[in-house]
């Protein structure tokens, strides 16, 4: 049956923790195991019993690291990947000194595959095995990304974004051409393996009302897709929208007259909201995007998740890769906890590596197939070593909980703590 048996303490949340001493949120196994059949979880459990249920299984020992779903990132640029590290007044100074002549680039097919290689390489090096990204205009630019994560069989969400004015000539389609190129897209990778096409308007600052209200159509034509774009990242992007859209009642107010909002919506950034705009976000369901770094590195605001959770919206926490400024989650939690802390907002370490896994994949309406080491979910996975450096080993000799673990993870941690990362049960690392 060529069952294989995973050793090593086990790590799976059920539900988001409510804080310090919420242990019923999660599973935890300290002598655990995990037994994957045809890239599926069969079971997680005590390892002794998982042995005994499937004696002939190959065994991979991963002891004493720790055994989590692998994990995801809801929000992140594939064209960027060579825009990493570039400075930058502002995001409009950033996006026209850097990112749109960088994406140019993708017209050329053979660029882009090289490119996939190594984003994907990236995302699986820190532990990432799912990821929502944003292509180039360039249908070019979306088939190298899909194609390359279907051969390793991965679950990604993404889309060619479509932007027809107020940018590069070499980075604008128009409405109808966006509209049929992103349709072409969705015939062909919208639900081949594990690939899911996502409707992606970059921002109202780049599409024409025509573009948007064709965006719309997509969504109404393709309801199992999801939208993606941007919205209340920086005060001078909102005041740009709002001139380029005087009838809209608010920033958000331009992507809902056009139908794009929905609980498959998701909205990156939304540091900047009016009350109204979260008013819309509670009713339609649509998920805001937290990208902690880039809303740091490029000074543009900080997130309110608290009071977002308080309405009842679920958020998702994202690197932004390339204004992001790590593909790891962990640093991404390590700047989010501060972003949080300076509102007088609490990250729990249990709460952060929930809203990594299960949390970002009910984000997603993936919480059966991704998220979990629960029973029938995809044997997507990371080792994780809390020791992986010297300075790592010494904080460690003072860890005495599974909280203190995961915090000096994901305060200390990046790639050099993911030991291992397993897609369908394939080693990803070192391959």
């Amino acid at each position: 049956m060529n069952d294989t048996v995973f050793l090593g303490r086990v790590l799976s949340f059920q539900r988001r923790c409510d804080g310090a001493g919420d242990e019923a949120a999660f599973t935890y196994v300290e002598d655990g195991a995990v037994l994957v059949r045809a890239g599926r979880i069969v079971a997680m459990g005590e390892a002794a019993e998982l042995r005994a249920q499937a004696p002939e299984a190959k065994v991979v020992d991963h002891r004493p690291h720790l055994i989590m779903p692998g994990f995801i990132d809801t929000h992140l640029h594939f064209p960027q990947v060579q825009v990493l590290a570039s400075w930058g007044r502002d995001l409009l100074d950033w996006l026209n000194s850097y990112t749109f002549p960088e994406e140019t680039r993708f017209a050329d097919a053979d660029h882009a595959a090289r490119m996939a290689k190594g984003f994907y390489d990236g995302l699986t090096n820190h532990g990432t095995t799912t990821a929502v990204a944003y292509c180039s205009v360039h249908p070019e630019s979306a088939e190298a990304f899909f194609a390359e994560g279907h051969a390793r069989g991965m679950c990604m969400v993404g889309g060619k974004v479509m932007m027809d004015s107020h940018a590069p000539e070499a980075l604008r389609d128009t409405p109808q051409r966006g509209y049929d190129e992103s349709r072409a897209l969705i015939e062909k990778w919208h639900g081949t393996g594990r690939m899911h096409y996502a409707v992606t308007p970059r921002f109202a600052l780049t599409s024409s009302p025509e573009q948007l209200e064709l965006a719309g159509a997509l969504v109404g034509e393709n309801p199992t897709c999801y939208m993606q774009t941007h919205v209340d990242e920086n005060v001078d992007e909102i005041a740009r929208a709002r001139a380029l859209y005087p009838e809209a009642k608010d920033y958000l107010g331009i992507y809902e007259d056009c139908g794009l909002l929905s609980e498959r919506a998701l909205l990156g950034h939304c540091i900047h909201l009016e009350p109204r705009e979260i008013e819309v976000m509670a009713s339609t369901g649509a998920k805001p995007v937290f990208c902690p770094t880039s809303n740091l590195f490029l000074g543009s605001g900080l997130f309110d998740e608290a009071s977002l959770r308080a309405r009842g919206i679920l958020s998702g926490i994202a690197t932004d890769i390339g204004g992001g400024t790590s593909y790891s989650m962990l640093q991404t939690l390590n700047e989010g906890y501060k972003v949080l802390q300076l509102q007088r907002q609490q990250m729990h370490p249990y709460t952060a590596f929930d809203w990594i896994t299960r949390g970002n994949a009910e984000v997603l309406g993936l919480e059966a197939e991704i998220g979990t080491l629960e029973a029938g979910s995809a044997a997507d996975m990371v080792v994780l070593n809390a020791g992986a450096t010297p300075e790592m080993r010494l904080r460690q000799e003072r860890v005495e909980t599974l909280a203190e673990e995961l915090f000096l993870l994901m305060i200390m941690g990046d790639d050099r703590s993911v030991t291992q990362t397993y897609v369908g049960g394939v080693a990803q690392k070192g391959v």
